[in-house]
């Protein structure tokens, strides 16, 4: 049983690599993103309180989050291990999963300079018609701003412009990244370079793990 904690600033990859390590170690990828979607889908007394936030489009509070995934991690699909990916972001988050009893067998640090996370978060681009993900630099189309699969408009999301991912960086640097002297303390963190190709990272974490 494997029961890992991804951090990693907003454009570092931990996503990607959580989902890779889900099917490597067969385990669940445990998102705070899926977990508050999933509660207010199925209308549970804290779904119905998170909801109220997500419509208003204000931060859930750590009590409902802190329920939410607690109640996920109590489930016998975890049962064999999991892989949380964006929970926990504070240290009162943090310290409500230790209360709650959740340990961990390893936190891994995908670590990525700031200025390389920008360029990463403001060249990508998505095809208007299908869906279909680009970069300007890393996965750029053969035609510029057309989709190599439908021909379709590529956009920039609003929010992937300079100043607000400086911004996402800034939140960042100032909620989570305690969590690193937090676990570091107890033993737990392991610090893997996030740059270079998708494999070559998960190759990384692999041998972090003793996997590799």
């Amino acid at each position: 049983m494997v029961r890992l904690l991804l951090l990693g600033g907003p454009g570092s990859g931990k996503g990607t690599q959580a989902k890779r390590l889900v099917d490597l170690l067969s385990v669940i990828q445990v998102s705070t993103g899926d977990m508050l979607r999933e509660a207010k889908a199925a209308g549970t007394p804290l779904g119905m309180q998170a909801a109220e936030h997500m419509n208003a489009g204000t931060l859930v509070p750590d009590e409902i989050v802190n329920g939410i995934v607690q109640q996920r991690l109590a489930r016998p699909d975890c049962g064999n291990g999991f892989i949380l990916d964006g929970y926990p972001r504070t240290l009162g988050q943090a310290q409500a999963l230790e209360e709650a009893g959740v340990t961990l067998d390893g936190v891994i640090l995908v670590d990525v300079p700031d200025d390389l996370l920008v360029e990463r978060l403001t060249g990508r681009q998505t095809c208007s018609a299908c869906g279909q993900m680009y970069h300007r630099t890393y996965q750029p189309p053969a035609q510029e701003g057309r989709c190599d699969r439908c021909g379709g408009e590529l956009v920039t999301r609003s929010d992937d412009n300079e100043a607000t991912v400086r911004e996402r960086l800034r939140v960042y640097r100032d909620q989570t990244e305690p969590l690193i002297g937090w676990y570091v303390a107890k033993g737990l963190l392991k610090r893997v370079d996030g740059q270079g190709a998708p494999d070559e990272v998960l190759k990384r974490i692999l041998t972090q793990l003793g996997r590799g």
